[in-house]
């Protein structure tokens, strides 16, 4: 069980959601206030995403996240920023007996250094580091994270100072994070963050999620989260196994069968749940004190 547990909020994500839900924010402008909502609600961490302002569809554009940035340290809301380094590994194959060439709608494959262009620009406390290749539910869609890649970004991360959120999506994921504490590429704390029921990674029963946690590194912070329905029993799971959480509208859209959910009221409910179990909340500068983090801004 852990008693003193911080809350992430994944504001906005960058999968097709924005159709399903008019709360997934799309513009920096909303995706700056999603972000303050959250952190007033009681989020300690915003992960951010951006967005294309005009198709809704996940974007990497400097720019886009710079205005994110800034709106939100000129707001003066103490919050943690995690932004995601995600983007640029997509791969989308041609469907049959023909896999190439790729699909020029949707694929979107750059280097790792240019996948970190923001993280270098705008220095976050924390960026997000997809540990792993893997298949998505789109049929023929595949996240692309080789090892020559992330060993690249996590060297460039440790030199800029930020902390490496390390996405593990299934055990082996944890194969490879552990591979890179032992090459040095990851500087203490390690921060995990355990990414449950994501077709095609770890399924979101308490079995698998409990064997992810026993194999982790040890020492280190973690957190754990499930997309859909699973997101806020995974509030009290994830505690009770000895992390902490992640609520937001990347992962889900519904605070309840047929009400969407803002980003305001997932958080809120999330900490109606730990407050109910007599947790302590962290805050921004508990979580800075705690992974050690260099604020920014």
């Amino acid at each position: 069980m852990n008693w003193d547990v911080f809350i992430t909020c994944a504001i906005t994500g960058s999968g097709d959601t924005t159709g399903k839900s008019a709360k997934v924010p799309v513009t920096p402008k909303d995706i700056a206030a999603s972000a303050i909502e959250a952190a007033k609600a009681g989020a300690a961490i915003a992960h951010i995403h951006v967005r294309d302002p005009g198709t809704g569809a996940g974007a990497r554009d400097v720019a886009l996240y710079r205005e994110v940035v800034d709106r939100v340290r000129d707001s003066e809301t103490d919050v943690v920023l995690n932004l995601t380094a995600g983007m640029g590994g997509d791969l989308y194959f041609g469907a049959g007996e023909k896999p190439l060439p790729l699909k020029t709608e949707g694929t979107d494959m750059v280097g790792p250094l240019e996948r970190l262009r923001h993280v270098e620009e705008l220095l976050p406390e924390i960026c997000t580091l997809d540990c792993g290749t893997m298949n998505f539910a789109e049929a023929d869609y595949v996240m692309t994270n080789t090892p020559a890649m992330l060993k690249t970004m996590a060297k460039r991360v440790q030199e800029l100072g930020v902390r490496p959120e390390l996405e593990v999506f299934d055990t082996g994921h944890l194969v490879f994070v552990k591979e890179m504490i032992a090459d040095g590429l990851i500087d203490d704390p390690v921060m995990i963050q355990l990414c449950m029921g994501i077709p095609y990674g770890a399924p979101d029963d308490p079995s698998t999620f409990l064997a992810m946690v026993h194999a982790l590194p040890p020492g280190a912070t973690f957190s754990g989260f499930s997309i859909g329905r699973m997101q806020l029993p995974f509030v009290a799971m994830a505690a009770l196994a000895g992390g902490n959480v992640r609520v937001g509208l990347e992962d889900n859209i519904y605070l309840s069968r047929g009400v969407m959910a803002s980003n305001g009221a997932l958080v809120e409910r999330a900490v109606s749940v730990l407050e109910a179990m007599n947790v302590n909340l962290l805050g921004p500068a508990d979580v800075r004190e705690k992974l050690k983090l260099k604020k920014r801004g």
